[in-house]
C-alpha cells in the first residue's frame, strides 16, 4: 500500500476530475497521502479535501514562492488551522532561491521560514520542508531549531548534507525525478541512507517518474519510483511500500 507523503490535490490541474480522482485511489493501493499548504487559501483547500476523503491528511504553511502580501501576523491564521485534527505538519516551508531573487526577498524567507519552524515546535508538528539552491541557508535554519523535527521533501542535497539531517533525527523524501536518466544526487543519497528514514512522494501533479515524465502525476505512480529504490536497496517494490508506509506513519503520528 502507498502512502504519498506529499502532493498537492487541490492544484488546477486536477480540477477535471479531482473528486473522482481521490474516490478512487485507494481501490488503486493508496492508503494515505498528506497534502500541504502554499498559503492561506491551499492550506484551507487541504484541510477541506482531509474532511472530505478520510485517507487524506493536511500540512498548513507557506511555500517560500508565496510570500509575496504576506505578513508574520499571518502565521496566526496557520496556528489556527493546526488545531484541526487532521493536520499533522507545518507544510510546505523553506526557502527557494532558485524563484526568490533578490536579496530582499530572500532575507523575508529567511525570517518567515525560521519563523515556520519556531511555530512547528511550538505545536510539536513536524515541518515539511522545501529546499531549492538554499542548501547552506536552509541547514544553518534548521540547526537554529534543535527542538524541531522534519522532512526535507523532493530532496536534491548531496550525501554530506543529508548526513546532517539525518544525525538530527530529520527524514528524506523523493520523488519521481530520482528515475530520470539524468538524475545524480537523488540516487546516491538513497543508496546510502537507511530505509528507516527515507519516505516517498509524487508532489503531484509535478515530479512524474519514468516513463510518465511531463505528464500529471498521481499518488499511483510512487509503484515506479519505489521499484526503482527497491533496485538500489536490494528489495522488493512491496518491501518499499511497506516500509515507506510505516515510515510515514510514524513521522506524521498517523495511527
Amino acid at each position: 500500500m502507498i502512502f504519498d507523503t506529499h502532493a498537492h490535490y487541490y492544484d488546477g490541474a486536477f480540477d477535471p476530475d479531482r473528486d473522482e480522482l481521490l474516490a478512487a485511489l485507494p481501490s488503486m493501493g493508496v492508503a494515505l497521502v498528506v497534502c500541504p499548504g502554499c498559503d492561506l487559501e491551499s492550506s484551507r483547500a487541504s484541510v477541506a479535501l482531509a474532511e472530505k476523503f478520510g485517507y487524506l491528511y493536511a500540512a498548513v504553511g507557506f511555500h517560500p514562492e508565496n510570500l509575496e502580501g504576506a505578513s508574520l501576523d499571518q502565521l496566526d491564521q496557520v496556528r489556527t488551522m493546526s488545531a484541526h485534527p487532521k493536520v499533522k505538519a507545518i507544510g510546505e516551508i523553506g526557502l527557494d532561491y532558485y524563484w526568490v531573487k533578490t536579496p530582499e526577498a530572500r532575507a523575508f524567507s529567511r525570517d518567515f521560514f525560521d519563523a515556520q519552524l519556531s511555530l512547528a515546535e511550538e505545536l510539536d508538528l513536524p515541518a515539511v520542508v522545501h529546499d531549492r539552491d538554499a542548501h547552506r541557508d536552509c541547514l544553518d535554519i534548521v540547526r537554529a531549531h534543535p527542538g524541531c523535527r522534519g522532512v526535507f521533501h523532493c530532496y536534491s542535497g548531496s550525501v554530506e548534507d543529508a548526513k546532517v539531517l539525518l544525525d538530527r533525527g530529520w527524514m528524506l523524501s523523493f520523488t519521481g525525478n530520482i528515475t530520470f536518466a539524468n538524475a545524480r544526487r537523488g540516487p546516491e543519497v538513497v543508496k546510502f541512507m537507511p530505509v528507516d528514514r527515507l519516505m516517498l512522494e509524487t508532489d503531484a501533479p509535478y515530479m512524474a517518474p519514468e516513463p510518465f515524465r511531463g505528464k500529471r502525476c498521481d499518488s499511483t505512480m510512487i509503484r515506479l519510483t519505489a521499484e526503482r529504490v527497491a533496485e538500489w536497496k536490494g528489495l522488493s517494490a512491496e518491501e518499499v511500500l511497506d516500509i515507506t508506509l510505516e515510515n510515514g506513519e510514524r513521522f506524521f503520528g498517523i495511527d
